[in-house]
């Protein structure tokens, strides 16, 4: 009997361990040019909703991509996101704006087209 209740316990105990260490819901963009080349420092915002993307205000979050044109968003809420990338005159507009319903506790990938 107290072996069976040594088992139950440490399954507990690995449970609370894995619900502490729950994977968040993030989301990798890839932001590339015209010819499929990826960007680095390229400005890329997030926004909740598509009157503060229009008037570009308040931001979910900003990040600039790296030398491989990546930038990580952690801790994000499982929505749709309005994306807007920019470098000097090169931007998104008018393709590409707008992100899938991102999956909950999940590590999401777009890719993000400038010209």
């Amino acid at each position: 009997m107290k072996k069976y209740i040594s088992t139950f316990v440490f399954a507990l105990l690995l449970s609370s361990i894995a619900d502490a260490q729950i994977i968040k819901t993030s989301l990798t963009v890839t932001v590339r040019d015209e010819l499929g080349n990826t960007v680095e420092g390229v400005t890329v915002q997030l926004y909740e909703n598509e009157e503060g993307y229009k008037t570009e205000k308040n931001p979910a979050a900003e990040g600039l991509t790296d030398k491989k044109g990546v930038v990580k968003f952690k801790d994000k809420k499982a929505i749709s996101y309005f994306v807007l990338a920019r470098k000097g005159d090169k931007d998104n507009a008018g393709g590409g704006e707008q992100t899938g319903k991102l999956e909950e506790k999940k590590f999401n990938k777009v890719t993000i087209v400038i010209q």
